[in-house]
Parts: structure tokens; sequence; C-alpha cells
């Protein structure tokens, strides 16, 4: 009994140890706890101090100005117009060919020589017809000389008044005779029929020409030229003779012209309508065949309002500008607004709907504006120098 009662004594302090190490372990931890979240709140309140002092330092800071440039928007009468594909051709227009058939005896065929009126540009060989011409000349004379006999004769009677009208007759179909030949001989003389420009040609001397044998083209020189077009048949309808175009040549320069016919027949197929212009040309405007763009009026005209094209601009939301205006705390503040474009024209683009004639919109430096961005205007810079240190203050 006295040994095992010892036991129990002696086992009893080492289970007493064990549970007191435990609970020194759970203290130690959340003493550890407790410092890490008493600095991690000391680190938060440093940061929050740190940031209170930058907003303050912030607010105390003038509000930045982006520097643009602006443009008024002026009213323009406008009127909505269609493109077209057009050809210049020339007033006046002729593929040469020779009537006759003969051997070419001189040829002046110049490629892009500019020629008057009747002047000679390719002649065959006419020897045999002038053989002809003189021979028939003098039978003329032959035959003027004999009625002329026959009708003194006749006056006492020794001729028959038949022999008189058969010398007549005779007269007149040696004349006759000679005007034929002046007519083969001007055939074979191939002069050009106004003053034109000469084109390509394939023609040398000694060459034998049947008839109808293409010599060349010629392309009239004249202060206008002609500009055929298509358009459909709604924009037809609404076309009168006299209404003004506007054509553009190669250069992309606008020339003026007006509407001189207006095809009657409407084609089945592609359902458009030819139609003819007038513009001036002269010698340097565009060359027939050439191709060229051609805008054509649709509809009446209204009013638009033109700004530059550097103060539009393109968003996925579409097209927008920045308006330039005195907001109530009396700064120049750039304001977006949407608006509905039209067509460019030079240097300027038309506004159809979203902008007032008067209104004064960003051009150059519109691209790094935002919504209510204080403004420095470089064409104003009194004014905003101004209202920029009042709102500093």
């Amino acid at each position: 009994m006295s040994d095992h009662n010892f036991i129990e004594r002696e086992t009893e302090p080492s289970g007493t140890e064990g549970t007191r190490g435990r609970r020194g372990g759970w203290i130690a931890s959340l003493l550890l706890l407790a410092a890490l979240l008493a600095t991690g709140a000391g680190l938060a309140m440093w940061k929050i101090g740190d940031l209170k002092e930058a907003d303050a330092a912030a607010a105390s800071q003038p509000e930045p100005a982006e520097a643009v440039t602006t443009a008024v928007a002026t009213p323009r009468e406008h009127r909505q117009t269609v493109s077209a594909i057009g050809t210049v051709l020339a007033t006046q227009s002729v593929t040469l060919r020779n009537e006759l058939a003969g051997t070419v005896h001189s040829v002046a065929l110049r490629p892009g020589q500019i020629v008057g009126a009747g002047t000679v540009l390719v002649r065959l060989d006419v020897s045999v017809e002038e053989a002809e011409l003189a021979a028939q000349k003098a039978q003329a004379a032959l035959a003027q000389t004999l009625l002329d006999r026959n009708q003194q004769a006749s006056l006492t009677r020794a001729v028959s008044a038949s022999e008189v009208d058969r010398a007549k007759a005779e007269r007149d179909v040696a004349f006759a005779q000679i005007a034929r030949t002046e007519a083969i001989i001007a055939r074979k003389t191939i002069r050009a029929p106004f003053r034109a420009r000469v084109g390509l040609s394939d023609i040398h001397l000694g060459q034998y020409l049947d008839e109808g044998t293409v010599l060349t083209t010629l392309q009239g020189i004249d202060d206008t030229v002609h500009v055929d077009f298509a358009v459909p048949q709604r924009i037809a309808a609404g076309l009168r003779r006299g209404n003004e175009i506007q054509v553009f040549t190669g250069d992309g320069r606008p020339v003026s012209g007006s509407i001189v016919a207006i095809d009657a027949r409407v084609d089945p197929t592609t359902r458009n309508a030819m139609i003819r212009a007038r513009i001036e040309g002269g010698e340097n405007g565009p060359s027939p065949g050439a191709s060229v763009r051609v805008e054509v009026p649709d509809g009446p005209s209204h009013q638009a309002i033109a700004i530059p094209v550097s103060a539009l601009r393109k968003g996925p939301a579409g097209d927008h500008v920045f308006v330039i205006e005195r907001a109530k705390d009396g700064k120049m503040r750039a304001h977006d607004r949407f608006v509905q474009s039209g067509p460019v024209l030079a240097n300027e683009v038309l506004i159809i709907k979203g902008l007032a004639a008067g209104e004064q919109v960003a051009s150059s430096g519109s691209f790094k504006l935002r919504d209510a961005a204080l403004v420095t205007v470089a064409d104003h810079a009194t004014a905003t120098t101004s209202d920029i240190a009042g709102g500093s203050k």
C-alpha cells in the first residue's frame, strides 16, 4: 500500500506539468497574433495618413489646362449630291478615213499636232484626174465656142434652133465632167474639217490605201468639252437642263459645269439614264476619253454648318466635336458633343445636325481633350490666362 501510494504521488505532478506547457504555447500564440494585429493597424493608420496628405497636396494644385486652337462654326448652303463616273468627250470628234482608193502622194499627220480647219493632211495621187481635167476643160472650151457660133448663126437663120440646143447641151455636159473630175480630186485630198488635235497615225508616202482605210483620229480643240455619265433613274428624274454640277479632274481640282442633255431612254438592265454636261475645258482641260468624277445635285438645298476637318473626331459611338464654352465657374471648358457629319469640302467638313452657327469648336489639339476639360485657347491667350489664374485661387 505504501508503495502504490508512492507511485501515484509521483505520477500526478507529471500530468500537471504537460497541461501547463500546452497552455503556455496557446498564450504565446495569442500574444504573437495580437502583436501582428497591432503592427498591421499601425501600418494601415500610417498609410491612411499618407493618402490624406497626398489628397491634400493634390487639392492644393491648380487644375491642368489643355492648349487648343478654336474655329467658329459658320453656316453654309448645302445640297445633297451623288457621285458618278463620267467620260470626257470632245465637242467635235471624227475618225478620218479616205473615201477613194489611191496611192499616198503627201502626208502631214504628226501625232499630237494641232491643225486648223482646212489643213491638208493626206493627199493621194491625182495625176490621172488632173490630165482628164485638162482634157475636159479643152472640150468645154470647144463646146462653148461652137455654142457661141451657132447662136450667132441662128440670128440670120443659118442654123436651126435644134442645132443651137444641141450645142448648149454639149457645153453643159463638158462643164459637168469638169465638176466631176474636180470633185474626185477634192475627195482624194483629205483636209481637217475643224480645228483639232491629230491622233496616232501609220500612213506613209507611196502607200496604197483601199477605200475606208483609217488614217487617224481628230479631237476638236474648243473652250468646252462634254462629260457623259450615268445616274439612277430616280436621280435623273429630278435633273433638268441647266442644272449645275461639279466635275473633279485627275488633279482633284473641281470644275463647274452644266447639264445640256438628258437621254430620254433608261437602260433596262442597269436602270440608269445617260446625262451629258458641258464644262469649260480649253486646251489645258481634261483630254477626251479621260475618266472624271461627277457630283450631281440630289434634292433641294438646305443650311449646314462648316467647321475645319481637324475639329471632327471619329469614335466607336459616332462623330463628335468639342465645343468650347464658358462654364458656370467662369472657366473655358470643352464639352463633348455628338454630331451628324456631311461631305468634306476642301479643308472643311459640313455638319448636318448637332451644331449651331457661331459656336466655337476645338480645331487643333482636340485629340487630347475630354468632357469638361479646362482649356487654354491659343488664339485668345490673354482671356484664357485670366480664366486659369482665377481658377487656381
